[in-house]
């Protein structure tokens, strides 16, 4: 049996390499990083005091729709196109630090939502936001 005078044959090296002890630590290795990498996201946990005065404003926000028909709405008020400049201009002196958002049906031209973003920027107003609808199975998608 020629076989059997190879593997006993001392002066002639190893030439198969035991992998069962590496592949052990590494899912040993594996558990221990999917045990321990979910706690490492935690915040801190703290006690937060009470109190009966909110020191944070809340952030004025108004919503500028633009319907399929072309028809602009201030928050939901119907407004003309040729009121929309003075609207707006006294809603930035009334509210100075106002946020606007913009939606627009996605069949509308892309004219005419330009047109209402200039409108919404000559009268002042800095801070515009376009609303958007999450794509389904996105994440944070119900």
């Amino acid at each position: 049996m020629l076989s059997d005078r190879r593997r006993t044959d001392p002066g002639r090296p190893l030439a198969e390499i035991n992998v069962v002890p590496l592949v052990d630590v590494v899912l040993v290795l594996l558990i221990i990083f999917m045990i321990t990498a979910p706690l490492m996201l935690r915040g801190i946990d703290i006690d937060l005091p009470k109190s009966s005065v909110n020191t944070i404003k809340p952030e004025d926000r108004v919503v500028v729709t633009v319907a399929r028909d072309r028809a602009v709405y201030l928050d939901k008020e119907r407004v003309a196109r040729v009121m929309l400049d003075g609207r707006l201009s006294k809603l930035a002196r009334e509210k100075p630090g106002v946020t606007l958002y913009l939606r627009a049906d996605r069949d509308v031209p892309y004219g005419a939502v330009v047109e209402v973003m200039d409108a919404v920027k000559r009268a002042g107003i800095d801070r515009l936001g376009m609303v958007t609808q999450p794509v389904a199975g996105s994440e944070g998608s119900p």
